[in-house]
């Protein structure tokens, strides 16, 4: 059975209610957070974890962004920020 993603996010809001989807999102970033300091900070060899972690979040700021209503204009600043990071980019390497 396909799962898809938007239908899941409205149904996880509307079951569970916003502010506690809203407060996991918090925690899943913060897991990650740890994961990643682990990772950079103590040199753990912890992929499985920020496998796991990243897959959390990236879920959760699916169910924010359908919360707010914002995909769309995520969408836009992404691209834009996107753009912005490729020039400054090609200006760096210029330097070089």
């Amino acid at each position: 059975m396909e799962v898809n993603p938007d239908e899941l996010y409205h149904r996880t809001l509307r079951v569970w209610g916003k502010e506690p989807q809203m407060l996991q999102v918090i925690e899943e970033m913060s897991e990650l957070t740890k994961e990643i300091l682990k990772n950079v900070n103590r040199k753990k060899d912890n992929i499985k974890e920020l496998i796991e972690e990243t897959a959390d979040v990236e879920i959760m700021l699916g169910q924010l962004k359908v919360c707010y209503d914002i995909e769309k204009q995520v969408e836009s600043y992404k691209a834009d920020k996107l753009k912005t990071i490729q020039q400054r980019l090609d200006d760096w390497e210029k330097k070089k």
